[in-house]
């Protein structure tokens, strides 16, 4: 599995952004810092707006904040923003899809390693991230 590059991103632009604190941060500077294309900044500066875990403003003294505090974000939402809900393999989830139904001898390994991924990523937050630098 592989988030994709978009969620890597948008993963970067948050962790930029934590580091500023509460000081606005204008995209270009957030795009150029990290390497990421500004035109594909802005789609996901957008999708982390709506999600509500960015304030953006325009204008010349305009420019991007986070809008929760650092560790009130966790690596999970960032990235379920962006990708959608993480999901190590089509049998996994609620919905599971399996042609050998429960009977399967795989399903159990595959619950258990999305299970522990996602309360990983759930339970890491960006205050987290700043203090162990594990990025």
């Amino acid at each position: 599995m592989q988030i994709t590059r978009q969620a890597d991103y948008a993963v970067r632009a948050v962790l930029h952004l934590a580091r500023n604190g509460e000081q606005r941060v204008a995209t270009n500077i957030i795009a150029d810092e990290q390497h990421i294309p500004p035109s594909f900044l802005a789609k996901i500066v957008s999708q982390l707006s709506i999600a509500g875990l960015l304030h953006t403003s325009r204008g010349a003294r305009g420019g991007v904040t986070l809008a929760r505090e650092p560790k009130e974000i966790s690596l999970l939402e960032v990235i379920e923003a962006i990708d959608g809900p993480i999901q190590l393999n089509e049998c996994v989830g609620e919905n599971g899809i399996c042609t050998f139904s429960n009977e399967c001898p795989l399903r159990p390994v595959w619950c258990d390693a999305h299970e522990q991924l996602v309360n990983r990523l759930k339970s890491t937050n960006f205050a987290d991230v700043l203090v162990k630098g594990s990025v």
